[in-house]
C-alpha cells in the first residue's frame, strides 16, 4: 500500500497518541499510600504529573474528577465531572457529584439544576427527590417541596426524614388526613423515631386531638426529648385534658431562657383553673411581656420624631406617648418633655416629663448633655410657674 507523506504524518501522530496513552501508567502503590492516609491532595497533584492534558480517557477523567473531590479542589472536580457530562449526557453518576460538590460550596442554585436534569434521566433516585425538597423548601418554595416530597414518599414510604416533612407540609395546608396517611406508613415501621413521633404531636395539636396530644408528648418526654416544642404542646394538651396541675408543672420545668409567650399563658390559665389567681396574675402579665417586642418602645419614638420633623405633633405627642406604654426609656421621656416645652408650649405636662427623666436614671456619660439641659430647663419652668 502506497502512502503520501501527508497521509504518513497523520498515522505516525496517531500512534505517538496512542503509545502515550498506553503508556499514562500509575504508580497503584504509591496512590493507595496517599487514599489511606487520606493524601487526596498530593495524591490529585500526582496524578495531574501523569495524566497530563488534554485527558480524554473516561477513566482517567473520573480517577482525575474523584480524587480532587476529596482532595477538597472542588472547581477542578466540578470541571473534570463537567467533562465526562460533555462526553455522556446520560451520566448521572456526574450529574449528582456536580449537585454535591456545588451543595458543599453553597451553591444550592446551581447544585438544584444539576438535580433536575438527573431526574430527566431517572425518575426513580430516592435521595435526589429528598434534595431536591430541601432546596425548595430553602427557596420558600413551599408547592415544589411538597410535589418532590411526595415523588420521595412514593418511592420510600418509611423514610422518616421525608415523612416528617411531608406530613408537616401537609399540616401546614390543613390536610390532616394525607399527614395521617404518610405518618401512619413510617411510625409503624420505627414505633421509636423521634422525629416521626414530633410530626405526630404537631399533627395531633393542629386537629386538636388532645389525648393523643397528651400521650405523644409523654411518650417523648420518657425517651429523653425535653424540647420547648415538646414541653409546650404537652402543656398546652394537658390544659385542655383538663390535667391543670400536670400542665403548670411540665410549662415550669422550662428554663426561664426557655419561656414563651405561649408557655406562660398557658401556665396562668392552668392556675386559674386551680383558682390560684396568686400564681396566675404574674405569668398573664410575663405572657404580655413576652408578646411585646422589646423594639416597640423605639418603634414608637422614631415614629414620633418623624412626626415631630414634619411638625404633626399631635401624632408625635401621641407616639411617645405609646411608646412609653411598653418601655420607659429615659431618652423618650426627655424627647416627649422637649415636644410638650419647645413645640406645645404645654409647661405643665414639660416640668412632669423633664422630673420624670431626671428621675429615671440616664446615663450620666452618654446622656450629660440632656442631664444638663434636662435640670437646667426644669429650674427655668418650675421658676416660671411660681
Amino acid at each position: 500500500m502506497k502512502l503520501t507523506f501527508s497521509t504518513l504524518l497523520i498515522f505516525v501522530a496517531s500512534c505517538a497518541i496512542c503509545l502515550a496513552q498506553q503508556t499514562r501508567k500509575t504508580d497503584d502503590g504509591l496512590l493507595l499510600e496517599y487514599y489511606q492516609n487520606n493524601r487526596y491532595a498530593d495524591a490529585f497533584s500526582y496524578l495531574k504529573t501523569v495524566y497530563t492534558e488534554p485527558v480524554t480517557d473516561a477513566k482517567e477523567l473520573s480517577r482525575l474528577a474523584y480524587t480532587a473531590s476529596m482532595g477538597g479542589k472542588l472547581p477542578d472536580a466540578e470541571n473534570f465531572y463537567q467533562r465526562m457530562y460533555d462526553r455522556d449526557t446520560t451520566d448521572k453518576n456526574s450529574l449528582q457529584n456536580m449537585a454535591n460538590i456545588n451543595l458543599r460550596r453553597g451553591n444550592v442554585f446551581k447544585a438544584e439544576g444539576f438535580l433536575k436534569k438527573y431526574i430527566l434521566i431517572d425518575s426513580g433516585n430516592f435521595d435526589v427527590y429528598k434534595d431536591l425538597a430541601n432546596f425548595s423548601i430553602k427557596r420558600a418554595d413551599i408547592v415544589s417541596q411538597l410535589i418532590y416530597l411526595q415523588k420521595a414518599n412514593k418511592l420510600d414510604s418509611t423514610e422518616f426524614d421525608v415523612a416528617s416533612d411531608l406530613s408537616d407540609a401537609y399540616v401546614r395546608l390543613l390536610q390532616f388526613k394525607q399527614a395521617e396517611k404518610v405518618l401512619s406508613i413510617a411510625i409503624a415501621a420505627d414505633p421509636e423515631n423521634i422525629i416521626l413521633l414530633e410530626s405526630l404531636l404537631r399533627l395531633a395539636s393542629a386537629q386538636k386531638k388532645w389525648p393523643l396530644a397528651v400521650k405523644t408528648g409523654e411518650q417523648l418526654l420518657q425517651a429523653g426529648d425535653e424540647s420547648v416544642f415538646v414541653v409546650t404542646k404537652l402543656g398546652v394538651a394537658y390544659y385542655h385534658t383538663k390535667n391543670y396541675r400536670c400542665g403548670v408543672e411540665v410549662l415550669m420545668a422550662l428554663p426561664e431562657t426557655s419561656q414563651t409567650e405561649v408557655t406562660a399563658y398557658f401556665a396562668a390559665a392552668c392556675y386559674k383553673q386551680m383558682k390560684d389567681q396568686k400564681n396566675a396574675i404574674p405569668l398573664f402579665e410575663k405572657a404580655i411581656k413576652l408578646s411585646i417586642s422589646p423594639s416597640t418602645n423605639t418603634y414608637y419614638a422614631e415614629m414620633a420624631d418623624s412626626y415631630e420633623t414634619i411638625n404633626q405633633l399631635s401624632k408625635a405627642q401621641a407616639s411617645y406617648q405609646k411608646a412609653l406604654l411598653y418601655d420607659e426609656k429615659p431618652l423618650t421621656l426627655y424627647f416627649l418633655a422637649n415636644l410638650y416645652d419647645v413645640k406645645l408650649n404645654d409647661q405643665k405636662n414639660a416640668i412632669k416629663y423633664f422630673r420624670k427623666y431626671l428621675a429615671s436614671k440616664p446615663d450620666e456619660t452618654a446622656e450629660k448633655d440632656y442631664i444638663a439641659y434636662g435640670k437646667s430647663r426644669l429650674e427655668q419652668l418650675t421658676t416660671k410657674a411660681k
